[in-house]
């Protein structure tokens, strides 16, 4: 099966990659050199308090001058900037002089840790590949305020910018650090003093380091960015393969590499069934625990894992036949996840990932499964990636307890590389004993590769095949009836070339799944499919009426099932508009083509099956989120399904001091069938309130009369140390699907404290 003719395309990109890797392997160390600088070793510790005056800081590496990538690339930097650059035995210090003399003056207004917004005002980004692979680096952002972001990056973040509001899955937002900032507003610009330590970091275990290394600074009133290593404009600081050298660093000491985290939690639940309500409390304690195996490979153990503090799932309304993707948020699972990723290219077009952490102790509808504990060892032992998980959950919610175990390893050839996965999910016992000799398994295999001859120039793809026990649904339909047949289920392969320069965006891709191909520990919207796409866009910059960059663009998606016959196309063409202020227009036009195979409902309103052709139209407008006051607003008129549609959305937002700032946005679906009509309303409310960068408290309301229900959830964390945190976490749910009037009728209520300990060693 592996040889068939569907697949030869997926096999001979594999092959032709792998003579090419050589020389992607030299294109990405070419031009490291041309930025590099020596870090100097102190024996005192500068004081992080905002001032930069102490005579230590004299004494270390100054980088003094940045080059601009917007608006004129090329060109120096508007404002000065002076960074200086210190290390010890365990920790690495950077020190941050920005002056700002132009009109607009320093842009901050956000403390929240994390926080997008940290990126849309003035900040200062530094990222650290620190094993010089060209593919990974921890990155690390704070701005005038002190408030933190960091993130892991994975396979350069697979490429250019995040667009139209799709962040890239190999950018791990949700990985915290342990690192500290003082920072202080002056009159002329601003300080910001980091400690990063060494513990907090992987690298290599050569005695004398070198990194790659390269630093950006915002400034959020005018819109500019400028690098340490410059970049084009169509590559954001994660593309590590271009960033510059830190080297000079010695006789670095990571202490035992220990990390021991206890937590306890506390609180109550109250539910309300037939007119009873149902009130229980709960008290429970578990552990974290992180080892440095070695300075390059890190094992994490989880005992009676617990996620009180994971933010809710954003509403979202499903008007097609298909799953939604809903983004892990769980924090286990969320570090080095990077390094189990294989999946499709486009996150705004997502066919496939191979390995979708959601699938591991959350049922379909998002109900938590109690995980008895865990293991994962990740890291780099020379060229070589290595991934290895484990996770058991219990027996709950009329699931029967499962195992998930999960293997990936990948061979680096600079900024190309190849690899393999091996997932494994079978119903097993608390104890560890098979259930019985009929228990069900869910195998995935693939073979993976991404490969860059040229710096704007990737070829990626896999191939995949499934290995099913008893019963192989497709994935979409789980109602088919069960095979009592057992094997291989079905097979996966998918391939994307991409060229992006400053001017063009130019990329085709194909997948083709087979009917019985069944990754169940991943996320696959549709199976039995083969379908393509292709999309041209260019990047002009006219100079005129405040326009920065238009960005035209047609792409065409082509889906046939696995005898050829067409189930669904679609042109889309697309003007976007980014202005020098920061603000975006988006116009497009989309034709599309769907057959129906079967008859679905979309909120009890019946599609019957036939062919649709049906046009969309799109207009909308969001201002510079970086403003105090910025709003967004959608029309989007459009045929569906024999009928009419009209989707509405808007959004307000304020940020009304430097701590307190809300968010308000509203959608309508106004939806006329043949078959009847309907509304659907999607509303929420965000207020964030942060008390200092360590203190904040974060709240959402939401409304989704698509199934009659308010949501309002409330997050208190107080991280009173590096690594340690209280949380405090409200959750309620109203519904009644009989009677909206009645929604204040509460549901389900739970308050959950939890409080966590870092223990170093």
């Amino acid at each position: 099966m592996c040889c068939t003719p569907r697949f030869s395309a997926a096999w001979a990109m594999l092959a032709l990659g792998l003579l090419a890797v050589p020389s992607g392997h030299l294109e990405a160390q070419q031009g490291r050199g041309d930025y590099r600088i020596r870090a100097i070793r102190t024996d005192i510790a500068p004081v992080l308090d905002g001032v930069l005056e102490e005579h230590v800081w004299g004494r270390g590496a100054l980088i003094d001058e940045l080059i601009q990538q917007e608006p004129i690339e090329g060109a120096r930097a508007t404002e000065d900037t002076e960074i200086h650059i210190l290390y010890d035995a365990e920790t690495l210090y950077i020190g941050v002089r920005a002056w700002e003399r132009s009109d607009y003056g320093v842009v901050a207004t956000e403390m929240r840790r994390d926080s997008d917004r940290i990126l849309d005002e003035d900040n200062i980004q530094l990222i650290f590949d620190t094993f010089r692979d060209s593919r990974s680096g921890y990155m690390f952002v704070t701005n005038p305020l002190g408030a933190q972001l960091d993130q892991q990056v994975f396979n350069e973040g697979e490429g250019g910018a995040s667009q139209f509001g799709f962040s890239s899955s190999n950018i791990n937002r949700d990985w915290d650090g342990v690192w500290y900032t003082a920072s202080r507003i002056l009159d002329d610009g601003w300080v910001a003093e980091i400690a990063i330590p060494m513990v907090t970091l992987r690298f290599s275990d050569a005695d004398q380091q070198s990194w790659g290394m390269n630093i950006m600074r915002n400034m959020g009133g005018k819109n500019e960015q400028a690098f340490w290593a410059p970049l084009s404009k169509e590559f954001t600081i994660t593309r590590v393969s271009m960033a510059g050298v830190l080297d000079g660093m010695e006789s670095l000491n990571r202490g035992m590499d220990l990390r021991v985290t206890p937590f306890v939690t506390g609180g109550g639940t109250s539910t309300l069934e037939s007119s009873i309500e149902d009130n229980s409390w709960q008290r429970d304690a578990g552990l974290d625990l992180k080892y440095g195996l070695s300075a390059g490979m890190n094992l994490d153990l989880t005992i009676n894992t617990d996620f009180a503090q994971a933010e809710v799932d954003d509403e979202q309304v499903n008007l097609t036949r298909f799953a939604l993707f809903f983004p892990e948020k769980r924090d286990f699972f969320l570090e080095n996840s990077g390094q189990f990723r294989i999946g499709s290219a486009n996150p705004f077009n997502r066919y496939a990932e191979l390995f979708f952490s959601r699938r591991i102790g959350l049922t379909r509808s998002g109900d938590n499964v109690p995980i008895l504990g865990g293991a994962r060892m990740t890291g780099k032992i020379g060229e070589n990636d290595i991934a290895v998980m484990s996770v058991q959950t219990d027996e709950a919610l009329g699931t029967a307890a499962e195992n998930f175990s999960v293997a990936k390893f990948s061979r680096n050839f600079g900024r190309s590389r190849v690899g393999a996965l091996f997932i494994n999910k079978t119903d097993i016992d608390a104890f560890g004993d098979l259930a019985n000799d009929t228990s069900y398994h869910n195998r995935t295999y693939a073979i993976d590769a991404s490969f860059a001859p040229h710096p704007n120039f990737t070829i990626q793809g896999f191939v995949s095949a499934t290995e099913t026990s008893g019963l192989n649904a497709p994935v979409d339909d789980p109602a088919t009836p069960v095979r009592e047949d057992e094997g291989w289920g079905g097979m996966g392969s998918y391939i994307n070339a991409t060229w992006l320069d400053a001017n063009w965006r130019i990329y085709g891709e194909y997948a083709d799944f087979e009917n019985d191909y069944n990754p169940e520990v991943g996320f696959l919207p549709r199976n039995g499919i083969r379908t393509s796409k292709w999309h041209i866009e260019r990047n002009p910059r006219p100079d005129f009426w405040g326009i920065r960059v238009l960005s035209p663009m047609v792409n065409y998606i082509y889906t046939t099932d696995q005898t050829g016959l067409r189930l669904a196309d679609r042109w889309h063409y697309m003007l976007g508009v980014r202005f020098d202020n920061g603000a975006f227009l988006n116009l497009w036009w989309n034709d599309n083509f769907d057959r129906v195979d079967r008859d679905f409902s979309l909120n009890d309103v019946v599609i019957p099956t036939g062919d649709y052709n049906f046009n969309e139209y799109r207009v909308s407008f969001d201002s510079n989120p970086s403003r105090r006051f910025y709003y967004g607003m959608m029309l989007a008129p459009q045929q569906f399904y024999g009928g009419d549609r009209f989707d509405t959305q808007g959004k307000i937002g304020a940020r009304l001091t430097d701590r307190l700032s809300t968010e308000a946005s509203w959608t309508r679906n106004d939806v006329s069938l043949p078959g009847g009509d309907f509304q659907v309303d999607l509303a929420s409310i965000r207020v964030d309130l942060a008390i200092s960068p360590t203190m904040a408290i974060r709240s959402i309301t939401q409304y989704n009369s698509f199934v009659e229900q308010f949501s309002t959830s409330a997050r208190f964390r107080w991280t009173y140390r590096p690594g340690s945190d209280v949380f405090i976490a409200y959750d309620e749910l109203r519904r009644d699907p009989t009677d909206p009037l009645s929604a204040f009728t509460f549901r389900d209520r739970r308050l959950i404290v939890k409080a966590t300990f870092l223990l170093t060693g």
